[in-house]
């Protein structure tokens, strides 16, 4: 490498680490994004716990059924009937803290399919070009045109949908949009100087994709990942309205507020907690995923730096 390459190395890794900080800064100074990121947090966190809480707290788990006590309202004397019972006598409080870590584990899972397939077909499309830019295009386009719904009725057909089936369709069905950003993105970057000269010291295709231009897919890709956990976790709600998401005795939120509505009349606060978690939730994903796109919008850089100046 010339002396040249290397002071241009280094200049564009001081320039990253710059607009890291800057991006940092940001985040840390928007109050909504921190606030959705404490309550998410929160969530995760009685999520990983659920074990630890149903054990020593609530002194139940969440298949343990009491007929007796089907459909009891939310009381504060018993701690496991915080937010009632459901029609088997389970602790809905219990069941919810299960659900979370189900739903959430949908959502981050199928949203690591969704980008890994996404971002490395578009990224190889963008780079490449020729016939295999001309595959993807019509791959794209053709899978675009068959309605998802169709495609889960038929994998619920065939498929028990639990909760390593489900996200594993969901990204495989959902990359399209993902790969068409971060085609045309790619496009844009194999055009820029810094390509070109690691193209001309001999840099090889995969040192100029994942070093060159990769990093610069990270910042958009962070936003649409965030949107994309909160989309999958809606998916698995639609989908057990329509009998084809995750399937009881798991429970997910979305199979537990399907499972509500058929004893609403008798049971009609089991139908509140699921919907706002979920609603609070995938809130919260949206926030979060804007406030990354604030934070990290190249645009706001400058303004940025001289207020942390001053």
């Amino acid at each position: 490498m010339t002396a040249e390459a290397a002071a241009r190395t280094r200049e564009q890794r001081q320039a990253t680490a710059g607009f890291w900080a800057d991006a940092w800064w940001r985040l840390r100074h928007d109050p909504t994004t921190m606030v959705a990121f404490g309550v998410l947090a929160t969530f995760v966190i009685l999520a990983i716990g659920a074990d630890v809480l149903a054990e020593n707290v609530f002194l139940t788990s969440f298949s343990k059924q009491d007929l007796l006590s089907s459909y009891r309202k939310p009381t504060l004397e018993d701690a496991a009937v915080w937010l009632g019972a459901d029609n088997l006598g389970r602790s809905q409080i219990v069941r919810l803290l299960y659900g979370g870590r189900v739903s959430l584990f949908v959502g981050v899972f199928g949203m690591i399919i969704t980008m890994t397939i996404g971002v490395a077909i578009g990224l190889s499309a963008g780079y490449f070009k020729g016939w295999w830019d001309d595959v993807v295009v019509w791959l794209v386009s053709t899978l675009a045109s068959i309605p998802l719904i169709y495609l889960f009725i038929i994998v619920g057909m065939l498929f028990r949908l639990d909760a390593i089936v489900l996200p594993l369709f969901l990204g495989l069905f959902g990359w399209l949009g993902i790969a068409n950003l971060s085609r045309g993105q790619t496009f844009a970057l194999r055009e820029r100087d810094y390509v070109t000269a690691a193209r001309t010291i001999g840099a090889s295709n995969a040192r100029i994709m994942f070093r060159h231009i990769f990093p610069n897919l990270v910042p958009l890709m962070i936003v649409i990942a965030m949107l994309d956990v909160g989309g999958n976790i809606l998916a698995e709600s639609a989908l057990s309205f329509l009998g084809f998401g995750i399937q009881p005795p798991t429970p997910s939120w979305g199979n537990m507020l399907s499972g509500a509505t058929e004893f609403y009349y008798r049971g009609a606060h089991l139908i509140y907690a699921p919907g706002i978690l979920i609603s609070i939730t995938v809130l919260c994903m949206y926030l979060i995923g804007d406030g990354l796109r604030d934070a990290l919008d190249p645009r706001l850089r400058g303004s940025v730096a001289g207020r942390r100046r001053r």
